[in-house]
C-alpha cells in the first residue's frame, strides 16, 4: 500500500515539473546561435565595421559654424562691430592676440579663454578711421582759432589762468585711477590787479604756494573724490583769497611802523628826510618825490638793504644810489 502511494506522488511531481517547463519555454525567447551567451569582450581597438559606422555618423552631423572673426571681410566697418568700449570677445576680434605667461613649451596663451585679455579695459573702438570720423562729426561744433592769439605771450595775456590735470590707463576693474582726480591751478600774481596792501596780504596767505622767481601761484587740490569737484574747489580757493586780500580789517589800520613785517620806504623817515633836504627851507611841506632825480633807484636800494639783509651786493647798490642821488663823483 505504501509503495503505491509513493508511486502516485512521484508521478504527480513529474507531471507538475513538465508543465512548469512548458510554461517557461513559451514565455522566454529562444536564444539563437548568433547571439553571445557569454560576457561581452572589451575591445581596445574596435573592428573596421564599427569604425565605418562612426565615420558615417560624423558625416551625417551638421558642419561646425565658423566664428565672426573668421568670416569677417577685410573691408568690414569696424565701428559697427565694436562701437564703444566693451569687454574683449575673442570670436569678434579678427586679430591673433596673445597675452599672459609662457607655458612650458614657450608659447603665450592665445585669445581664446584668456582671462588677461578680458579683465582689463581696451581701446579697440578707437581706431584711426573711427577717430577721424568722430573728429569730422565734431567739427561743426568747433570754432576757428583766433587770429589774435599767435604767440604764447598773447595767450598768457588774454588767458592767464592755467588748469593742469592728468589721465591714466588704469589696469583695474574700474577705470578711475586715483591720481586722475588731482587738479592744479596756475596763475601769475601780476594778473590779479592787487594794490600794495592786497598783494602783501595775498602773499602771506599763500605761503609756499607762491614762487617769487616766476611770479607764479600754484594751487593743487586732491581731497575730493572726482576731478570736477577738485576743480571747483581750487576755483573757490582763488576767489576767496582774492576777496580776503582786498578786505581791510579794523585792526590793520592801527598798525604802526614798528608793527610792520617789512620795510616800507614811503612810510618811513628816510622819505621824510629826503623831501626835507630837497624842499629846504620849507621842510615842513611834503611834496611828491617823483620829481627828485634817481629817487626810485634810492628807494629800491634802501628797501632791499633792510628787507633782504646786508650783503656786499646790497651795500654796493646802496652806495651807487646815494652817489647818483646827491650827484657825487665816483672815486676809483
Amino acid at each position: 500500500m505504501l509503495s503505491l502511494m509513493r508511486r502516485y506522488e512521484a508521478s504527480n511531481i513529474t507531471t507538475v515539473l513538465k508543465m512548469m517547463r512548458l510554461s517557461l519555454s513559451s514565455s522566454t525567447p529562444k536564444i539563437t546561435e548568433n547571439e553571445d551567451t557569454e560576457f561581452r569582450v572589451l575591445e581596445l581597438i574596435p573592428s573596421e565595421k564599427k569604425l565605418v559606422s562612426k565615420k558615417k555618423l560624423l558625416s551625417t552631423q551638421k558642419p561646425i559654424v565658423e566664428t565672426k572673426a573668421e568670416t569677417m571681410s577685410v573691408t568690414q566697418n569696424w565701428q559697427a562691430v565694436w562701437p564703444t568700449a566693451r569687454t574683449f570677445h575673442p570670436h569678434t576680434v579678427p586679430l591673433p592676440l596673445k597675452q599672459g605667461y609662457k607655458n612650458p613649451k614657450g608659447v603665450y596663451p592665445d585669445k581664446y579663454a584668456n582671462a588677461e585679455l578680458m579683465k582689463i579695459p581696451n581701446f579697440l573702438h578707437l581706431t584711426p578711421p573711427v577717430i577721424k570720423k568722430h573728429c569730422e562729426a565734431l567739427k561743426r561744433f568747433c570754432t576757428k582759432w583766433p587770429t589774435e592769439l599767435q604767440t604764447d605771450e598773447e595767450c598768457e595775456k588774454h588767458f592767464p589762468l592755467e588748469i593742469i590735470s592728468s589721465n591714466y590707463c588704469y589696469s583695474s576693474p574700474t577705470i578711475r585711477e586715483p591720481l586722475a582726480r588731482i587738479v592744479s591751478l596756475r596763475v601769475k600774481l601780476s594778473c590779479l590787479h592787487l594794490d600794495a596792501h592786497a598783494k602783501d596780504k595775498m602773499l602771506r596767505l599763500l605761503g609756499d604756494k607762491y614762487n617769487p622767481e616766476t611770479d607764479m601761484i600754484t594751487i593743487t587740490a586732491d581731497r575730493c573724490p572726482s576731478r570736477k569737484q577738485n576743480l571747483d574747489y581750487i576755483k573757490y580757493l582763488l576767489t576767496a583769497l582774492y576777496h580776503v586780500s582786498w578786505r581791510v580789517e579794523p585792526w590793520e589800520t592801527e598798525k604802526s611802523e614798528a608793527d610792520m613785517e617789512y620795510y616800507d620806504w614811503d612810510k618811513n623817515k628816510s622819505r621824510k628826510s629826503l623831501t626835507a633836504m630837497y624842499n629846504w627851507p620849507n621842510s615842513s611841506i611834503d611834496f611828491n618825490t617823483e620829481s627828485i632825480p634817481h629817487v626810485t633807484e634810492y628807494k629800491t636800494a634802501v628797501s632791499n638793504l633792510i628787507n633782504k639783509g646786508e650783503n656786499q651786493s646790497a651795500i654796493d647798490e646802496y652806495r651807487k644810489a646815494v652817489q647818483n642821488l646827491l650827484n657825487l663823483k665816483t672815486t676809483k
